[in-house]
């Protein structure tokens, strides 16, 4: 059932897999934190967040949609309810805003997110984001703060075949 044991979740959302070691990352949302499983575990262990919800370094606030980067051994974070993008290293534990807000300010500009759930990276290590409060798809290219609209439209959705309503992940294939 619910709740904030090592072998319990308070509203799990995002999942993420270290191909080279099956291990696997689940956001628990409700529980600010991150949790990792190594291959056939039946509890995890905390890797990001768990100390209640928050801006501070040792905080996450309703992490959503997370995704792990193997060249860096982080994971990112779609980090809900502050309105940006966290990268988590595994080692050292360390985290830092790669987008949106560190203060947790929700917008619609070019720099800032609202309520984002989803996070993937490309290959060349760009970021794209369900932006799912703006109704968009924003993509940050590796070292820029200005995001590019990709799909959707700020504001409220309608039947404007460009428009989305709350995306909530984000996916990349092949080509």
């Amino acid at each position: 059932g619910n709740g904030a044991g090592n072998n319990q979740f308070n509203r799990p959302f995002g999942i993420a897999r270290d191909a080279n070691t099956k291990t696997l990352y689940i956001s628990d949302s409700l529980n600010h934190r991150v949790m990792r499983y190594l291959a056939g575990a039946a509890a995890g262990t905390v890797v990001a967040g768990g100390n209640g919800g928050g801006n501070a370094n040792n905080q996450l606030n309703f992490p959503a949609g997370i995704y792990f980067d193997a060249a860096s051994n982080s994971l990112v974070i779609a980090n809900r309810n502050s309105h940006n993008i966290i990268r988590w290293a595994i080692v050292p534990n360390t985290r830092t805003v790669i987008a949106g807000s560190a203060a947790g300010v929700a917008g619609n500009t070019a720099i800032l997110l609202s309520s984002p759930d989803g996070v993937t990276l490309d290959s060349a290590g760009n970021i794209y984001v369900a932006d799912t409060g703006n109704n968009r798809i924003q993509l940050f290219k590796v070292g820029q703060t200005n995001a590019i609209t990709i799909a959707g439209v700020p504001g409220l959705p309608n039947a404007n075949p460009s428009s989305l309503r709350g995306p909530s992940a984000v996916r990349l294939d092949s080509q």
